[in-house]
């Protein structure tokens, strides 16, 4: 299962646990890790069962499911850095005169107006998608978009890309297949999205890579990989300290 495709084909109440239960094992939607059903696992001197434990890897791993989605990119979750920080301070179990002390806005009559405003956005977003979900229904000619990765940093009309024209880049820039080399660095957006998007599946999640390493590894791919680890980081594939000491695959 792909990673993105889970996160964005998930129910809501999927999304909200954070994982998605197969038939042999539990999926994490945020991080991708997977835990087969039928084994107990030791975590500081505890024994688990498969779904407690992908509760406790949650909570490990990513603190909360909504910590990881309000962390999400504002052009993902559609909120201002003002609603994020409200609903953060909801979420902790703020008053809205300790909000409004905390923000320094307004009075607690202008919190209650921003609990207000937050509602009729939710009560949009549930119209929106019974909207979305019957227009499945009869859209025929819809075709099958490729779902933007989490860590997205922009989201705009580059995303657009189908899966067939997905398949026809990948193919036109990676003659050698998947795993070859870069034949020439795409020239409009939306291919190199694609491209870079498989480059990044080449390296590992949890692994922390140095510049040297992360130069190798792009080095057997292009040429120019000072060019493709730059793009790599300001699409949102791969993290990195100020510094450059420390690379890694972002979730």
């Amino acid at each position: 299962m792909d990673i993105s495709d889970g996160f964005w084909n998930a129910t809501l109440e999927e999304l909200k646990q954070g994982y998605l239960e197969e038939s042999d094992s539990y999926t994490c939607l945020l991080c991708g890790e997977k835990i087969e059903k039928g084994i107990i696992y030791p975590h500081e001197g505890f024994l688990y069962e498969a779904e407690r434990y992908m509760r406790v890897h949650i909570e490990g791993s990513h603190q909360s499911v909504f910590d990881y989605l309000i962390g999400l990119d504002k052009k993902l979750t559609g909120l201002t850095d003002h609603q994020n920080q409200l609903i953060r301070l909801f979420y902790q179990g703020k008053s809205d005169k300790d909000v409004q002390s905390e923000m320094g806005i307004g009075s607690t009559s202008t919190i209650r107006h921003h609990r207000f405003a937050l509602k009729e956005k939710e009560r949009q977003a549930k119209t929106f998608l019974a909207i979305m979900e019957l227009l499945k229904e009869k859209d025929q000619h819809a075709p099958a978009f490729v779902p933007p990765h989490k860590t997205a940093t922009m989201l705009d009309d580059r995303y657009a890309v189908t899966d067939e024209e997905q398949k026809e880049i990948i193919k036109k820039f990676l003659t050698e297949g998947k795993n070859g080399r870069l034949k020439k660095f795409p020239p409009k957006e939306k291919q190199r999205l694609i491209i870079l998007r498989e480059i990044s599946g080449r390296f590992e999640k949890d692994i922390i890579y140095t510049e040297k390493e992360i130069n190798q590894i792009l080095e057997d791919i292009y040429d120019d990989y000072v060019l493709i680890r730059r793009y790599l980081i300001s699409y949102g594939f791969l993290g990195r300290k100020t510094d450059g000491s420390q690379y890694w695959l972002k979730k």
